[in-house]
């Protein structure tokens, strides 16, 4: 199946921040200026490369700031005045929003688009005149292998590359720390639960990126936001806490008021038994789901599986500073969610014919430990990795190697091959 590049329009670039230089390092809005000012307009070759293998995310959207951004504005002592009062504006809506004054949050509504709108009259588009070839979201690099190239005048985009380095880097960064997991996870899936752990402007980068490298589940609808779907997730600890620190009763209720679609995930670990709070909380959901009473042997074929007045499956989560009570003590490795206490819960489950029913494990799981519940043949259904997906860090540069079709690169330097490229055209 052919690659294909996400449209432009799904990503929410704050387009005149951008063109205004923003979120641009000085030193290239300056080489910018010089170059303008010089009336020096030469034809450059820029490569842009990771600085370590690598799984690269995030090309999509430097493809759409630079559709969006590659120009400038004919007049930009103009330009520059309408920014500000458009800084002005934007604070004079939020103020508005803040203390849900309609009538001043529309007056400065229409104050900002029309100067978005002058603003936009003043831009000279020049993107047609650069060429772009870049690799696919998703595929691999090596170090220092070619990802992007820019051919053109860099009066119209050299301002761009400390956010097109950032928006790879970002992407890239997530990407190959899921892809890592998802490796050794040998097709069992990964639930992306990185939202807690970062600022939530980049949600919606981390989530697509994830996707992209194999997550199957993210936590929230931002992180599903390029690529359309629902986020899922758990009883969550404070619901227990909300019902006296009953799993059960949070069970319950979760059932009963949560569309049929989703599938019921429990946390079991709030009273540091999974085992015993598990087999509890099932036989309190047994008798809510189906009015009888429960007993030893019952069947529970008619309430493990997907949909409403079912449980799908369990989450361990036990913290990595108290091991739980069903686990031997033997040092740091019986801890948290260990291979003791799966192996153990799994037979429990079974023996009282709960054999459908998940296990998902979470609570500091990275690449290492997964490979370690793999090799064990620990019987996990589904892994939740979150905070050791975000600190991967994969670095994006980008050099000149041609001038004038010439080369011309720092000591170093020089074009690599471009083969895996492909030219970028909308």
């Amino acid at each position: 199946m052919r690659a294909q590049r996400l449209n432009p329009r799904i990503f929410k670039v704050p387009i005149d921040r951008i063109r205004a230089g923003y979120y641009s390092d000085k030193y290239f809005l300056r080489y910018v200026e010089v170059l303008k000012r010089d009336d020096h307009h030469p034809k450059t070759l820029y490569q842009y490369f990771p600085r370590r293998d690598a799984v690269i995310v995030g090309i999509d959207e430097a493809l759409a700031i630079l559709k969006l951004c590659t120009g400038y504005y004919r007049d930009e002592k103009m330009a520059g005045k309408l920014f500000k009062e458009l800084l002005d504006a934007e604070r004079e809506l939020q103020n508005a929003v803040y203390v849900m004054d309609r009538d001043e949050i529309e007056h400065a509504n229409r104050k900002r688009w029309d100067l978005r709108e002058e603003l936009n009259n003043l831009w000279i588009d020049k993107f047609d005149e650069i060429e772009v070839k870049a690799l696919y979201d998703g595929d691999e690099a090596k170090d220092m292998e070619p990802v992007m190239t820019i051919e053109g005048d860099p009066s119209y985009f050299g301002y761009l590359e400390t956010i097109l380095l950032g928006v790879i880097a970002r992407g890239s960064s997530t990407a190959t720390a899921v892809k890592k997991v998802a490796q050794v996870a040998h097709g069992k899936p990964i639930l992306f639960f990185s939202a807690r752990f970062d600022h939530y402007w980049v949600q919606a980068t981390d989530g697509y990126a994830a996707f992209k490298s194999g997550a199957d589940v993210v936590s929230t609808d931002a992180n599903a936001d390029y690529w359309g779907v629902e986020a899922t997730g758990t009883v969550p600890h404070a619901l227990i806490a909300a019902y006296d620190g009953s799993t059960s009763m949070a069970a319950i209720k979760f059932d009963q008021h949560v569309k049929p679609n989703v599938n019921r995930i429990i946390l079991v670990d709030w009273e540091n038994d999974v085992i015993g709070t598990t087999k509890h909380m099932i036989k309190d959901f047994y008798e809510y789901a189906t009015g009888e009473k429960y007993q030893d042997g019952a069947s529970l074929n008619g309430i493990i599986g997907s949909g409403a007045k079912k449980i799908w499956g369990v989450r361990l989560d036990t913290s990595g500073t108290l091991r739980d009570i069903s686990v031997t003590p033997i040092g740091e490795m019986s801890l948290g969610v260990c291979p003791e206490l799966v192996f153990k819960a799994r037979k429990e489950f079974d023996s009282i014919g709960a054999n459908d029913l998940k296990i998902i494990v979470s609570g500091g799981f990275d690449a290492k430990k997964i490979s370690l519940f793999e090799k064990l043949n620990v019987p996990v259904d589904a892994y939740g990795v979150g905070s050791s997906l975000l600190k991967e860090k994969v670095d994006i540069t980008a050099d000149i190697v041609e001038v004038n079709e010439k080369p011309c690169a720092k000591v170093g330097r020089k074009r690599a091959d471009f083969s895996r490229l492909k030219r970028v055209e909308y």
